[in-house]
């Protein structure tokens, strides 16, 4: 796109070179902000598969209990309600796990098992865990998602925007500057002419 090479031109390119320097650092920090909350978020997302990992192998040592057909542990594991909370960060919400509620249990304690109350527990904290996994899961897709879009915006700023603003302003003040020098040479010539006429007509 050509630009004007007038002092009007000049003033808007350099009052947008001061919005975008103004505006670059507020992109650079939530550039950071989001980058350092992906990364407490992949940390977290790690810890809690290491535990997921250490309760499934727990459970896998009395899984076979589970045969007996009077246990239906399945009954008591749907969960009612997934309670969530949206957390800010660089502008930018993400759904936060807070609890995961389930049904009352509510059995015959003497037609079955004593340890199916353990059962129970051991496998809503399994759930519990999945549950919370894939929603810091959801949050990080979020957060990369915008990390990606705001680090597009501040290469546009950096690499394009800036520099252009830049280049344009020094082509600018170059032609004014050339025009200014070369108004100022016809000036004087035409002061020149005058003279000259004035002193021809003097010894005429």
């Amino acid at each position: 796109m050509k630009i004007k090479l007038t002092k009007g031109e000049l003033k808007r390119q350099r009052d947008a070179l001061k919005q975008f320097q103004r505006y670059l650092p507020t992109l650079q920090l939530k550039k950071q902000q989001l980058q350092l909350e992906i990364l407490q978020q992949n940390l977290a997302l790690r810890e809690k598969k290491e535990l997921q990992a250490k309760k499934r192998q727990a459970i896998d040592l009395w899984i076979g209990l589970l045969t007996d057909p009077r246990v239906k542990v399945n009954l008591f594991l749907k969960p009612e309600k997934i309670l969530t909370h949206l957390k800010n960060i660089a502008g930018v919400d993400i759904p936060v796990f807070d609890a995961l509620e389930f049904g009352r249990i509510d059995y015959d304690l003497f037609a079955m098992p004593l340890w199916l109350d353990l059962a129970i527990a051991a496998f809503r904290e399994m759930i519990i865990l999945d549950k919370e996994i894939l929603i810091r899961q959801e949050g990080v897709v979020i957060l990369r998602q915008e990390l990606r879009i705001t680090t597009q915006r501040v290469n546009l700023f950096e690499k394009v925007k800036i520099p252009l603003a830049e280049e344009n302003i020094r082509l600018i003040k170059i032609y004014i500057g050339d025009q200014m020098a070369n108004a100022v040479g016809r000036s004087k010539i035409a002061k020149r002419k005058i003279e000259a006429l004035i002193l021809e007509e003097a010894l005429a």
